[in-house]
């Protein structure tokens, strides 16, 4: 008797002491999400299909279906009953300033993950896969980057696009005035009313803008393209390795899933709100690949 009553109180002495030692385990953005029971998300405004918002000004889209699972496994992790979920817009110049700040937990958007990003924010693996091209009206006969020569062209400041686009001024000797836009709505619009030949963003961003336009075949997308597939990812903050783990851990459950081909099938092949459009946009091999096999690297060779 004695026995077992020493053994229960060696028990009950390991489980307290042990119970502050699992509290110092949370650090980071896990700690600050289950102290406040509340995390925050950043969101674009007229990132079609990825992340963007309806009639009701509602956010939605692929990206932020992903960030959906990613909050799951952070509920499940942390085991609480509830967990709120704040939206916050961002853009292509706020997005990492809010995120190393601590203003945003998490970005669901179309961000391109690369090694110059690297050295200042995390990302979750890759999601998607997309190329730097540019949009022209079709009547302007646009179709290499060598036929914008002394064009006016424009892309988004604070993107890896317009980076590349003053690259190729520059080592193509192009001569081209470059102007800049403050998202893609913007940026498209440009080409639109004429301000601009030709706008430079993602290919598949660029595709949506083109579907949604009043009369799509108005409007045509370069062949060439700036860079090889780029990879997009859920942007996190740096050095912050437990809170990486379960936003990894909960991608490569999705990704590895049949669930992905659904979630892929309904914003890229299917009529997504409001306006109905259909990207017919199939997943591509190296896409698939990716999602087979999931990895967070921000070279393009890598895929």
């Amino acid at each position: 008797m004695k026995k077992a009553c020493l053994v229960a109180y060696a028990a009950l002495v390991a489980t307290v002491l042990s119970a502050p030692a699992c509290a110092e385990e949370l650090s980071g953005t896990l700690q600050k999400i289950k102290e406040t029971g509340a995390i925050t998300i950043g969101y674009r405004e007229t990132s079609l299909p990825f992340s963007y918002i309806d009639d009701s000004q509602k956010p939605l889209g692929f990206a932020l279906d992903i960030c959906g699972k990613i909050v799951d496994e952070i509920k499940a992790t942390l085991k609480l009953d509830k967990l709120e979920v704040k939206l916050t817009p961002v853009s292509s110049a706020t997005r990492i300033p809010l995120m190393t700040n601590g203003t945003i937990d998490l970005e669901c958007a179309s961000t391109t993950n690369n090694i110059e990003r690297q050295r200042l924010v995390s990302f979750s693996p890759t999601y998607f896969l997309t190329a730097n091209r540019f949009v022209a009206k079709t009547s302007s006969g646009l179709k290499t980057i060598d036929d914008l020569k002394g064009k006016t062209v424009a892309s988004t400041s604070g993107t890896s696009n317009i980076k590349q686009l003053f690259e190729a001024n520059t080592a193509r000797q192009l001569g081209m005035n470059i102007l800049t836009s403050k998202d893609n709505a913007e940026g498209f619009l440009m080409v639109e009313n004429g301000r601009a030949d030709a706008y430079v963003m993602d290919d598949i961003l660029l595709a949506g803008l083109v579907a949604s336009a009043k009369t799509p075949s108005d409007f045509a997308i370069s062949t060439d393209q700036f860079s090889m597939p780029e990879p997009y990812g859920i942007m996190l903050r740096k050095d912050d390795p437990a809170f990486k783990a379960v936003v990894d851990r909960a991608a490569t459950k999705l990704y590895t899933s049949p669930e992905i081909a659904t979630l892929y099938a309904k914003w890229f092949m299917t009529p997504v709100p409001p306006k109905g459009v259909n990207f017919n946009f199939p997943m591509t091999p190296v896409l698939a690949k990716a999602f087979a096999h999931p990895n967070d690297s921000g070279d393009p060779k890598a895929y």
